[in-house]
């Protein structure tokens, strides 16, 4: 299944015509190893954030740092697996979730959370949701690939590379809260609609994180690779 662009932004080729990516939630420390980076304990429940769907874009597109995000080095990359919604849910079990004949999961992709530090921190009162919508800080691709073609989404290798060098490796095994644990608690008294993307978290290995950071710079390369889901690719641009 292939991601397109279309006028209301980007959106999944379906035999039944385009789906657009209508909302994009985010989790926050997904993996104990990310969570002790940043110095925090793990989570007993999910971290949720939200995305704006306009800041959503396709592989082989630039990520775009915008000007407001230049005065300071706060660019950062997260590869993480990404879930795309099919139909409406609302109140669905584990085992709905998983199941691949509800239709609820329409396909797995690999997604890049590209984050804006100052702005998740500082800039928005500490609410992450500005330092995460900046246009194309959702790179998604390269395709999807239909929920059916991956019976266990827990048991995938993730690895992002930046400018070739291996900057996260893990397994989506090692996630705290699952693919399904997940769909199934955000639908609680909460209708989730087609098109709505999960991004279930970064592994460690932030540039945030290292020692000395590592910051997004212009010309740069990040890759996003999912095992059996492809690789992600995009330049980074610095706006002029």
């Amino acid at each position: 299944m292939n991601l397109i662009r279309t006028d209301l932004g980007v959106a999944a080729e379906t035999p039944g015509g385009p789906l657009p990516i209508r909302h994009i939630i985010g989790i926050g420390r997904n993996y104990a190893e990310h969570a002790a980076e940043q110095g925090a304990d793990v989570p007993d429940r999910p971290m949720v954030f939200t995305k704006n769907p306009a800041s959503a874009c396709l592989s082989g597109d630039d990520i775009v740092v915008p000007r407001v995000c230049q005065d300071r080095e706060q660019a950062d990359y997260e590869g993480e697996l990404a879930v795309i919604l099919g139909r409406r849910a609302r109140d669905v079990s584990e085992a709905q979730a998983r199941d691949p004949a509800s239709g609820i999961v329409l396909g797995y992709c690999c997604g890049n959370d590209v984050s804006a530090r100052w702005w998740q921190k500082t800039g928005s009162g500490g609410q992450f949701c500005r330092g995460k919508s900046f246009d194309t800080f959702c790179p998604l691709g390269p395709s999807i690939v239909p929920a059916a073609h991956v019976p266990d989404p827990q048991s995938l290798s993730i690895v992002t590379r930046l400018n070739g060098a291996v900057v996260q490796s893990a397994s989506t095994g090692q996630m705290i809260f699952s693919v399904s644990y997940l769909i199934a608690e955000l639908s609680r008294g909460t209708t989730l609609l087609p098109g709505t993307v999960i991004l279930t978290g970064t592994p460690s290995g932030v540039g945030m994180s290292r020692n000395p950071p590592v910051w997004l710079r212009h010309g740069d390369t990040v890759e996003v690779e999912i095992q059996g889901l492809g690789v992600l690719r995009n330049r980074v641009r610095f706006e002029s």
